[in-house]
């Protein structure tokens, strides 16, 4: 049971100031009663709550898939350049929600957003072991023998990669698919430079399990099913 204000401030933009001045305008009822104070307590997962005949559905977390476009950092602010939290819808934004890991700003894709601190703990936790997987197109053929040296690991100044897959396109060799454990700044063009090839163009599509929406338009967000959750065990 929680007060009714701090049932409708979670679940929706209003404040717990608005909430009282729509308990005095009598524009709440619970379960089809007219709210009387701002402080009553509701059950939030079987009392029906509605502000202005709208039923309010409670939920305190948000999880959202956004096809990220380029140019947009995997921030919530900053002083110079558009994050990706500007795409959130206005319906949304009370959440605030904030990116689970990062893209690079100009790397477009498959990015989450929540609200949910225990679910970006568990995604981004090093013991997950969690691959993302990214089509690339090259400014050369990959070869072969580039396969062999991404699967090898690689080493860097302030990280070691573990094996990462790639995968060659037969019919277009400059374009692959490469599929890491990490996310460190600039990881998969770093890689490929390591084989003598510059990314040209890079799109994340998939985290786990979990695939991008083709639907989905570049800069638009939708939230996750229960069955995309799932794929998380969530």
């Amino acid at each position: 049971m929680i007060r009714l204000d701090k049932y409708l401030s979670e679940a929706t933009s209003y404040s717990r100031k608005d909430v009282r001045v729509l308990v005095k305008r009598k524009s709440i009822t619970v379960n089809g009663a007219i709210a009387g104070t701002a402080d009553m307590k509701v059950d939030e997962k079987n009392d029906s709550v509605s502000v202005n005949n709208t039923p309010v559905i409670y939920r305190k977390f948000i999880y959202l898939m956004l096809n990220k476009p380029q140019g947009y950092l995997s921030a919530t602010e900053d002083d110079r350049d558009p994050v990706v939290t500007d795409l959130v819808p206005e319906e949304l934004k009370h959440f605030s929600p904030f990116p689970v890991g990062r893209l690079d700003k100009d790397t477009e894709g498959l990015l989450l957003l929540t609200n949910d601190g225990q679910f970006d703990h568990e995604l981004m936790s090093p013991r997950k072991n969690l691959y993302k997987r990214y089509y690339a197109e090259l400014d050369a053929p990959a070869e072969e023998q580039d396969m062999e040296i991404f699967a090898s690991g690689m080493e860097f100044k302030e990280f070691t990669a573990k094996p990462a897959r790639l995968e060659i396109d037969p019919d277009d060799p400059r374009k692959v698919h490469v599929e890491i454990a990490e996310g460190k700044y600039h990881q998969v063009k770093r890689m490929c430079e390591r084989v003598g090839k510059n990314v040209v163009f890079l799109k994340r599509v998939a985290v786990g399990g979990l695939k991008l929406d083709e639907s989905l338009k570049c800069g638009e967000v939708r939230e996750l099913t229960a069955e995309e959750l799932a794929i998380f065990g969530w």
